[in-house]
């Protein structure tokens, strides 16, 4: 029997299926942060929702935890990288809140074309106020889907019900899927440009924090209306308000917040704003089913099975000479995505050396997780990789060979003008990326890294520390190799922080450099 730690309001049934398991339910929902440290001691098992911050903190009382559930999707309260130094696997309810987050989104669409909030409070203040709240109609407008993923899609099928016209920016969607579900494909600028509604269904990350922002809104098509039930920080808040103010945009609805929780916003005084406080998987279904699957993956977890869901700890039957590569294998897809800069139609995994004579399918699953972790709206397990790479209409290819030239084991991701490939050096095993874009060089994978091409002559080295140096960016590690032949040169460095992109924009157009790429962060 396992004590299971539940500190926010669970579902009955969730409740009831870790106690039949024969568990100790510990419910405490009155906690603050310091008597949270004193809780979790002696638990092996730790279930949350959203307010409990799973810090390093409470990871180091709670010695015994084995396993952190969140009942939902959406990891941002929880230290997972903390989590996985501790050996604690960590997992989720990806699957529990989609309808409900998607019908939402839709409910905040309607809201805001028909002013339905401002017009009930103005009645039942005692004022008829007919004229004031003329709306607009759906049909023949066009929807901007911003990030087709499962949420987006399913707002994207309600749309056309109400015979809107659609189109997504969505660079990890294949066009021919994107094409089934009567989609246009466009870029960020266009769709904007196009839309008279647009919803964000975007996960929240480097690229997409700030994505709208006054900029963005300043190329948008005239009286466009914006909702966002993706996540709070996507939307530059102010410069939305101005837009409003302005009349460039018509209005907003908005159930998330840069800040949560939140009662002040520039946009809570604007008449054409609909808000709620983070509703979106805020049903009776998407709480009984977040409850139920996260109470099946804590039991599978204490009970040694495999867990479907578990985001930070692979699957179970990887051999001894597999294991090992997992990380660098999650490294190599991450690096390759922020390379590639979008989704190809296929990518090749080649795996050389011993390693090849493994079942190195594991290693395959990690290098899609490392490839989606960024741009899905839904966090990356071993188990929904595959059906990401379906979905965006990704075909994956294996290739074996046990000979190498000159390293034991290789592995290598490869498509078009792109490729990257990784190994394990010394008696550590430590990481190390060794070629891109067919480039020999050596250099330790890390959070933040720059792939700039240059002209093979000297002082480009020089041109881009000045660069980095002027812009107060530390290099912490460098690798240069030469193009096959001569010509042209690759640089892959280690750098201290992500650089704005005023900065690239500076090392890009410096004489000699023929590409920028950032990776990571």
């Amino acid at each position: 029997m396992a004590r299971i730690l539940v500190t926010e309001k669970l579902a009955q049934r969730g409740l009831d299926a870790m106690a039949a398991a024969g568990h100790e339910v510990d419910v405490q929902l009155e906690w603050t942060p310091e008597s949270l440290l004193e809780i979790v001691a002696g638990a092996d098992a730790l279930v949350v929702r959203s307010a409990t911050k799973v810090t390093e903190s409470v990871l180091a009382a709670g010695r015994d935890l084995r396993v952190v559930g969140r009942a939902g999707v959406g990891l941002d309260n929880v230290d997972v990288p903390a989590a996985t130094r501790r050996g604690v696997m960590v997992v989720n309810a990806p699957e529990s809140n989609v309808l409900s987050a998607a019908e939402h989104a839709f409910a905040l669409l309607l809201a805001q074309a028909r002013n339905v909030p401002q017009a009930h409070a103005a009645l039942v203040a005692g004022r008829w106020e007919r004229s004031k709240w003329e709306g607009v109609e759906l049909h023949g407008k066009t929807l901007g889907v911003v990030g087709l993923g499962r949420i987006g899609a399913l707002v994207a099928q309600r749309a056309l019900a109400f015979g809107m016209r659609l189109v997504a920016y969505d660079p990890y969607i294949a066009p021919e899927r994107a094409k089934r579900m009567g989609v246009e494909l466009l870029g960020i600028d266009e769709l904007v440009a196009t839309s008279d509604f647009v919803s964000i269904h975007l996960p929240k990350n480097k690229e997409t924090t700030g994505l709208f922002s006054r900029e963005l809104f300043a190329r948008a098509k005239p009286g466009v209306r914006i909702v966002n039930a993706a996540r709070g920080g996507i939307v530059d808040e102010a410069a939305l308000a101005e837009a409003i103010s302005s009349g460039k945009v018509a209005g907003a609805a908005l159930d998330v917040f840069a800040a949560e929780p939140t009662t002040e916003s520039p946009l809570f005084s604007l008449p054409s704003v609909v808000v709620t406080p983070h509703l979106g998987a805020s049903t009776e279904e998407a709480q009984d089913k977040a409850g139920e699957q996260i109470a099946e993956q804590v039991v599978l977890a204490l009970a040694g099975d495999f867990v479907p869901y578990a985001v930070n700890v692979a699957a179970r039957g990887a051999s001894e000479a597999v294991r090992p590569y997992l990380g660098i294998a999650e490294q190599l897809g991450s690096f390759f995505s922020s390379l590639s800069g979008g989704l190809p139609d296929e990518i090749e995994v080649e795996y050389q050396g011993a390693l090849a004579a493994e079942d190195v399918g594991i290693l395959t699953l990690s290098v899609l997780k490392g490839l989606f972790g960024a741009t899905a709206d839904e966090p990356v397990t071993y188990v929904n990789a595959p059906r990401l790479a379906e979905e965006r209409g990704l075909a994956v290819r294996e290739s074996q060979t046990t000979t190498t030239r000159d390293r034991v084991n290789l592995v290598t991701v490869r498509s078009g003008a792109h490729s990257v490939a990784g190994t394990l050096v010394g008696h550590d095993a430590s990481p190390r990326i060794v070629m891109v874009d067919d480039h020999q060089v050596e250099v330790p994978p890390a959070p933040q890294m720059l792939v700039v091409r240059n002209d093979d002559r000297p002082g480009m080295i020089g041109v881009v520390g000045t660069v980095l140096g002027d812009a107060g960016v530390s290099i912490a590690n460098m690798a240069v190799g030469q193009t096959r032949g001569g010509g042209t040169a690759l640089m892959v460095l280690t750098i201290d922080r992500i650089l704005g992109d005023d900065v690239l924009a500076d090392l890009a157009s410096r004489a000699g450099i023929l590409g920028v790429h950032q990776v990571g962060g």
